[in-house]
């Protein structure tokens, strides 16, 4: 099979989009999108995001040590591209947009309360790579809109209608193609 060299460049996708939330001591929360971001560990559950070291929120979250991780369906698709093309320096972008801002129970950190899911996060590790830098943030609390779980606890993705980023473009997330473990499942007898 013949391969093509293709430039450098991270070509990881699709990869998921989400609205992080941070709030300044005393300030306005804020809201950046972020696409470079993943599940770190699963005991005790963390997740990853990448800032720019030049946004606006990459400050606030420096500083406060707490981050939202808000898991957007697609009819938020709007509000998610914004918060990723203006800057909260010059905006305000929960009145912009019409979200609602609900103060989160355990870090001080405002999320999204139209997101389906919400992630509280505590940063407890982080590296500047060059251009961004790594928080890894520590989950300690959950909020999730009624329909967004099924009753095993797990993400229902026909209901929640995540969406993923494949630069420059978004994806809606398709059907079910499998599970995991089913490779290794014993095969029916013929």
């Amino acid at each position: 099979m013949h391969k093509t060299k293709a430039r450098l460049k991270n070509y990881l996708c699709p990869i998921p989009v989400v609205m992080v939330s941070c709030t300044p001591p005393g300030g306005r929360p804020n809201i950046v999108t972020v696409a470079w971001t993943g599940v770190a560990c699963g005991t005790p559950p963390m997740i990853s995001i990448a800032v720019n070291l030049s946004r606006y929120s990459h400050g606030i979250i420096k500083e406060t040590g707490a981050f939202c991780m808000n898991v957007p369906g697609e009819d938020l698709l709007y509000a998610t591209d914004y918060c990723g093309s203006v800057s909260g320096r010059d905006v305000d972008k929960f009145g912009a947009l019409g979200l609602t801002a609900v103060e989160g129970d355990e870090i001080g950190c405002h999320y999204i309360a139209e997101c389906p899911v919400n992630m509280e996060c505590k940063v407890r590790h982080q590296v500047v790579l060059g251009s961004h830098e790594l928080f890894i943030g520590e989950v300690v609390a959950v909020h999730a809109s009624g329909g967004a779980l099924t009753p095993e606890g797990r993400v229902d993705v026909q209901a929640m209608k995540p969406f993923a980023y494949v630069g420059p473009d978004y994806y809606s997330l398709g059907r079910r193609i499998g599970r995991y473990g089913y490779s290794v499942q014993a095969k029916p007898k013929k």
